[in-house]
């Protein structure tokens, strides 16, 4: 049995009780306004495509960093630098989402940076490995080290890890198919 209650708009809160084996128990659901959510459709559109991930995963994400400009020009140059690590957190919602990701940089240093998910710096992320975790923040991981922080690994659709790894992955791919039927043929 399920009871919705509308809070007045103002408050921009929905609450629902549940009713679980004679217990009720409250979900609070948060809504947006409908003219902050049209101002974010226009203002920042879904251009680039992000892969499926979620805290625990290994993931690589490609950012433009600016670089110094010399001389008197005003270009600014970009390059494109990788951050490979483990997701530890990752913040649903629209333009306000963003995720936390942690790796083990020089002399065994743990470094973590938090990116925005809708930033136009970051060029495309990469889904290295899936791993599986039962925590939707791994905090914990910061204060593991070695192999007490490895995550086990869950299994992905064929071919979601060639596509994303490797860009001639398609081609190699018919290639090979190619060479097969050739074979068969035969």
């Amino acid at each position: 049995m399920c009871i919705d209650i509308d809070v007045p708009p103002a408050f921009g809160l929905s609450v629902m009780f549940v009713l679980v084996d004679n217990h009720y128990f409250t979900k609070i659901r948060t809504m947006k306004n409908k003219v902050i959510s049209d101002f974010e459709l226009q203002a920042f559109p879904q251009t680039k495509t992000h892969p499926k991930f979620r805290p625990g995963d290994t993931i690589r994400i490609h950012y433009k960093v600016e670089e110094g400009v010399k001389g008197g020009s005003n270009e600014k140059k970009y390059r494109i630098q990788q951050f490979e690590g483990v997701c530890l957190r990752f913040r649903k919602g629209w333009t306000d989402s963003s995720f936390t990701v942690r790796r083990i940089g020089a002399n065994n240093i743990g470094v973590e940076r938090v990116f925005a998910y809708h930033s136009p710096l970051i060029d495309k992320i990469d889904l290295v490995t899936a791993g599986v975790v039962r925590r939707a923040r791994l905090y914990y991981l910061r204060n593991l080290a070695g192999k007490a922080a490895r995550i086990r690994t869950r299994r992905l659709p064929e071919g979601t890890l060639r596509s994303s790894l490797d860009p001639n992955a398609e081609e190699k791919k018919k290639k090979s198919k190619a060479k097969a039927s050739s074979s068969k043929a035969k």
